[in-house]
């Protein structure tokens, strides 16, 4: 089942919106899932900044079991 999006606008330069345009022709895939990659990949990048569970390393690698 596909997920509820939201709506949002959005200002990009139009050299970016050429070459989603050209990239679109290209492979079929939407312009809007290239929009969403870009945002999770940004998202991945400062994930450090958003709230959420602290790691109890303070070096913040992921503990090894076993």
């Amino acid at each position: 089942m596909a997920r509820k999006k939201v709506s949002t606008t959005v200002y990009i330069e139009p050299e970016q919106a050429e070459k989603l345009r050209l990239l679109h022709e290209r492979t079929k895939v939407p312009v809007a899932v290239y929009i969403r990659e870009g945002i999770e990949l940004a998202l991945a990048k400062y994930e450090h900044l958003l709230p959420g569970q602290l790691t109890l390393d303070s070096t913040g690698t992921t503990p090894r079991k076993g």
